[in-house]
């Protein structure tokens, strides 16, 4: 009796963690530092990327060839010039694994790494709800390792968003 009422206390926590939507980061708050797996394959640690630039974008989409994710991915690639000149390095996280990013890399030209995040251990550390798929986000981070601006749900206006952000800072 007490094994099944431990199993099902046990279910009942497991089915809270995965629909209960965790606090995403703030600006204002400090970045997740932790590394994960690449589309080439290779660990990238995010700590060494928010050191060496001006800033670093990394941007969460829910699925790899998708036309939404495409989008959202193509206009930083368009931007690509832009964010460059502004100190901006671009990373795309999804739960999708390393062969998938491979693939949705090669097929868009995309000139930054894709995280195969299929553990999800980098969308909780932003605080993603660790559900099936990434929430479609984005985080710029300065070279400090703070977040500075956060958007929800952008797709082809990405990098034109984030330059807006960049412009008026400037200012």
């Amino acid at each position: 009796m007490k094994l099944t009422h431990s199993l099902a206390l046990m279910s009942l926590f497991t089915l809270l963690g995965v629909f209960a939507r965790a606090e995403p980061l703030k600006v204002g708050d400090k970045a997740p530092t932790l590394s994960a797996t690449t589309d080439a394959g290779t660990t990238l640690s995010l700590a060494d990327v928010y050191k060496k630039n001006n800033y670093t974008l990394v941007w969460f989409y829910p699925k790899a060839l998708t036309g939404g994710c495409t989008k959202q991915g193509c206009s930083l690639r368009d931007a690509s010039a832009e964010l460059k000149k502004k100190g901006v390095a671009v990373i795309g996280v999804s739960t999708d694994p390393v062969e998938k990013q491979k693939e949705f890399k090669e097929k868009n030209n995309f000139d930054y790494p894709l995280l195969a995040d299929t553990d999800k251990k980098v969308l909780k550390a932003f605080g993603q709800s660790g559900g099936m798929m990434a929430s479609r986000e984005a985080y710029l981070i300065d070279r400090s390792g703070k977040v500075v601006y956060h958007d929800e749900k952008q797709t082809e206006k990405q990098a034109e968003m984030v330059l807006a952000f960049l412009n008026a800072k400037k200012s």
